[in-house]
């Protein structure tokens, strides 16, 4: 899972103005000749005399900029000492503090003068989603979630925007392991995103993934790895997932087969072991070329015929090219006898192995005649093999037509849709946004 994280604390606080001594520190009490009569009350906004000496804005500012901040925070100790201070005073003086902490990188200083200069009232309405954000952010970087959580939600209270804050909202869940809120909260955000036609940013769908790994929620685990096979595939992610699909206990090992050829096509590199159990597989139901085009992958890929099973690797490559050699002296042979035969079944295995040699027209179209003449012991596999036929071969939209009509709870509808999930893969790695519902 990447990163995800606010800007520095120093800039967001320097975007808002507070490396310097605040302007609202100009409003000053009138100096008292010593035999006048008392003056009036000084203003509400404004500081006394004395304290201004001390926090004068023009030598704050020189010193700031001149990095000497013990002296700032000497004079700012100073003038907190005087007695009586005004809720503006205070509040001028927790404005320095923050700017100070900025600064020097003081974070408990810095949540101490945030928090009252927010709870002060004083601040304009447009400034203090501003402050409160930068609050939460402290908290948020210090990994203390809970009191994170507290801000980041008055940040949406207090300016009305409720979803700017909501990434770091689900986050603080996430990672404070509360995870029943946090897989409340991405699963709205997931779902919304795929109703409105937006694909889900890829931090969502980690985070769920591993909310539902976390939480041994296979149902949620497997949503999220559909979802970033889908807009943001990879060879971990496909890998992981049709490993997992065929740990089900729904999931018919008849169909192993077929799972492996949609991790052949879909990653660039497999484990030996599944170069190796699809070309046996191939081996046993007949596809002989299929077999030896998996094997010849897995030695260009450098992970067949090294290491101890390196004889084995031979020997099975070996079988499938003289397999592969005799099917296509042969093949043209088998087309009457299968056309006679009661049941479908030897057309769509003769289609599949044209489909295997590249003459993807001829073996689509006899698939199609077998699973119209019918008789088929599992039919709907039958048709998951088209779809993805057709897949192959480049005929996306009538793989799609194909894969839709797949039935059986056995796998067979997983695998359509992730077949489907391949033919619309994101061109260059990136994701696509999904087609927006129809409205109801």
């Amino acid at each position: 899972m990447s990163q995800f994280r606010f800007a520095r604390i120093s800039l967001i606080l320097a975007a808002l103005g507070l490396n310097v001594a605040p302007a609202m520190l100009g409003l000053v009490a009138p100096a008292q000749a010593a035999d006048t009569p008392a003056a009036p009350a000084a203003p509400a906004d404004a500081v006394r005399p004395e304290i201004f000496k001390l926090i004068d804005p023009a030598v704050i500012k020189t010193l700031m900029a001149a990095k000497n901040y013990p002296e700032v925070q000497t004079r700012i100790d100073q003038a907190a000492a005087m007695p009586n201070l005004t809720g503006y005073e205070s509040f001028a003086l927790n404005r320095m503090r923050i700017a100070v902490a900025s600064a020097t990188n003081n974070a408990p200083m810095a949540k101490t003068a945030l928090a009252a200069v927010i709870d002060s009232g004083r601040l304009p309405p447009t400034d203090a989603g501003d402050f409160i954000q930068a609050l939460a952010n402290y908290y948020y970087n210090d990994k203390d979630y809970a009191n994170a959580l507290i801000w980041f939600k008055r940040y949406g209270k207090e300016t009305g925007d409720n979803n700017k804050m909501r990434p770091y909202i689900i986050r603080s869940y996430y990672f404070s392991n509360d995870f029943d809120n946090a897989k409340t909260e991405l699963n709205t955000e997931v779902d919304g995103a795929i109703q409105a036609g937006k694909v889900p940013p890829i931090e969502n769908l980690q985070l769920l993934a591993n909310t539902g790994a976390k939480t041994k929620d296979m149902t949620t685990y497997l949503k999220a790895m559909e979802k970033l096979v889908q807009y943001y595939p990879n060879d971990d992610y496909w890998t992981d997932l049709l490993n997992r699909t065929q740990g089900k206990k729904t999931f018919n090992q008849a169909l192993q087969v077929e799972a492996l050829r949609l991790e052949f096509v879909a990653v660039k590199k497999m484990a030996d072991e599944d170069y190796v159990n699809l070309a046996q597989l191939d081996m046993i139901a007949g596809f002989p070329t299929e077999a030896k085009k998996v094997m010849d992958a897995g030695y260009a890929a450098g992970v067949l015929g090294t290491g101890g099973h390196a004889g084995e690797h031979k020997k099975l490559r070996d079988q499938a090219a003289r397999g592969a050699a005799d099917d296509a002296k042969n093949i043209a042979g088998g087309e009457a006898s299968a056309s006679k035969s009661k049941d479908g079944v030897g057309l769509v295995n003769l289609g599949y192995a044209y489909v295997t040699m590249g003459n993807f027209d001829k073996g689509i179209d006899l698939m199609q005649k077998g699973i119209a003449k019918g008789n088929l012991k599992r039919p709907d596999d039958a048709v998951l093999r088209l779809g993805a036929s057709q897949a192959m071969a480049g005929k996306k939209d009538d793989a799609i037509k194909t894969l839709e009509t797949v039935k059986g709870g056995e796998g067979q509808v997983d695998l359509a849709v992730y077949w489907t999930y391949w033919v619309n893969r994101p061109v260059g790695g990136a994701a696509t946004a999904p087609a927006a519902p129809a409205a109801k």
